[in-house]
């Protein structure tokens, strides 16, 4: 199992071992032990989902109020998709900066992202299968979406007209937010964010980073 770290402090990549034969293949896809020895932080589980999307849907970009947020560690297990993880939180080294991995049944990498992370993907063929663990139930009340297409995000979508659900299609850009003082506030010392941030946290340049 490769553990690789991405441009957004709190987001990792794994791509596991595949054992293949005759019969067919098995992989471990997720380890806590394996992800603890490299840094990773693990979480409990508390909910798992999955979603099947037609060729070209957008999901997200969906984060949740921290505390308590909601780490999730994903996969694609038919078809593929482009999955985007986009720091949310004011004052981190990485705020505004997205970074993607592919989600296939080929390399069948997964994605690990800390709480106060925004995530979205884009399935790249019809009947693509994502499952993903959250360390939180869902809440409706804490949860929150960015527009997917925001120009200062400026994520390079990989089809030409994203599908998007009417709740995301709708959804405040990440300055509206800001402004608005609905962001997570990033915490130097345990990684992720503790409250919500105020709209002057940041400066116009640490806006754009």
């Amino acid at each position: 199992m490769k553990i690789r770290p991405l441009a957004v402090e709190g987001a990792w990549e794994i791509t596991p071992q595949q054992h293949a034969d005759p019969r067919g293949s098995f992989l471990e896809w997720y380890r806590p032990d394996r992800l603890a020895e490299a840094g990773v932080r693990p979480f409990p589980t508390a909910q798992a989902n999955l979603s099947v999307s037609a060729a070209d849907v957008v999901r997200g970009v969906h984060f949740a109020d921290v505390p308590p947020g909601q780490a999730k560690y994903i996969t694609c297990v038919t078809g593929a998709a482009w999955d985007v993880v986009v720091d949310l939180r004011v004052g981190s080294p990485t705020f505004g900066r997205w970074d993607a991995v592919l989600l296939d049944t080929v390399d069948r990498r997964a994605l690990h992202l800390a709480e106060g992370l925004g995530h979205a993907f884009c399935s790249l063929t019809d009947d693509t299968t994502v499952v993903y663990f959250c360390s939180e139930t869902y809440a409706p009340q804490r949860e929150h979406t960015v527009h997917p297409l925001d120009p200062d995000l400026a994520i390079t979508w990989p089809v030409p007209i994203p599908l998007l659900s009417d709740r995301d299609a709708a959804a405040p850009s990440l300055a509206e937010l800001l402004a608005a003082g609905r962001l997570p506030r990033y915490d130097a010392g345990a990684g992720n964010s503790m409250a919500a941030a105020s709209p002057n946290s940041l400066t116009s340049s640490q806006r754009t980073s």
